[in-house]
């Protein structure tokens, strides 16, 4: 059976944008309206369900909250590479790790990081490389990572840690050949990361409109390109939870079209997009 659906009304359009942005912080601008009648045509079709209006009751009455996750999933976008934004990687190697290694106000403690938004995983196993590597030469040196987005689909995808040949071409060579391996067979033209990897990661789905349930302070996180899809008073809110949540000393990176000069915030900015608390 073909399920035929109206276009999404300006109305609708309001209805959805409002539980968009109360359950997950986005802003959907009134030209995003094509953009959300496409994407949540394909949910309609999935559900057998032929009018946005209907969607929409499901979505609000569904006490279980899986729809409103697969709603969630439809309007993020999880755009990622490995290495992306090389600079930050750049900035925690030469002088994050040195510092941290040292002691310092840090002491001798293991390294808590969060990627906030990890999409497909990119992110996180950027991170554990560059700390493999520097632990290959600090054999004390200890961390962790927490890695989670809001969308399960692409928290799926991470987890499996497999990806298609053209996506790790960012990936330096001897890194490629120490952390994936190369599929065969029926996995040929895909690689995947190995074990010792991807047991140094944590995945789980999280929203950041939610409290942060961290119990112990964080030396690093990684939120990049994420609050660009946020109003000013949401970043607002957002950027002094992360400040909360941070260590003295701890380091936040945001994506470089990003910025937060304009919020009323207390970090301080020591590199581009990268910011400190005090």
């Amino acid at each position: 059976m073909v399920f035929q659906y109206a276009k999404l009304t300006d109305g609708e359009f309001q209805k959805f944008s409002e539980l968009i942005f109360r359950q997950a912080g986005i802003h959907l601008k009134p030209e995003k309206k094509e953009l959300l009648n496409t994407r949540l045509g394909k949910r309609l079709r999935a559900c057998g369900i032929d009018s946005f209006r209907k969607y929409y009751d499901l979505v609000v009455n569904d006490r279980s909250g899986a729809e409103l996750i697969h709603l969630i999933d439809c309007v993020s976008t999880n755009f990622t590479s490995f290495f992306r934004e090389h600079s930050h990687f750049d900035f925690l190697r030469s002088a994050i790790l040195p510092q941290f290694a040292a002691g310092g106000r840090w002491g001798r403690q293991e390294m808590a990081l969060w990627s906030a938004a990890c999409s497909s995983g990119e992110e996180p196993y950027t991170l554990a490389m560059v700390l493999e590597e520097f632990q290959r030469q600090e054999p004390a040196f200890r961390y962790r990572i927490m890695a989670t987005d809001i969308s399960t689909r692409v928290l799926a995808q991470a987890e499996r840690g497999i990806y298609a040949q053209d996506r790790v071409e960012t990936v330096p060579a001897d890194l490629l050949r120490r952390y994936f391996q190369k599929g065969s067979g029926q996995s040929a033209g895909y690689v995947k990361v190995k074990e010792q990897l991807k047991q140094r990661i944590s995945f789980r789905r999280f929203n950041l409109m939610d409290d942060f349930p961290w119990r112990d302070e964080l030396h690093v996180i990684f939120c990049r390109n994420v609050m660009i899809y946020f109003n000013r008073p949401t970043q607002e809110e957002l950027v002094n939870k992360f400040h909360r949540c941070l260590a003295p000393g701890g380091y936040l990176f945001i994506g470089h079209s990003e910025s937060l000069a304009s919020l009323r915030q207390e970090l301080k900015q020591v590199a581009s997009t990268a910011y400190r608390k005090e």
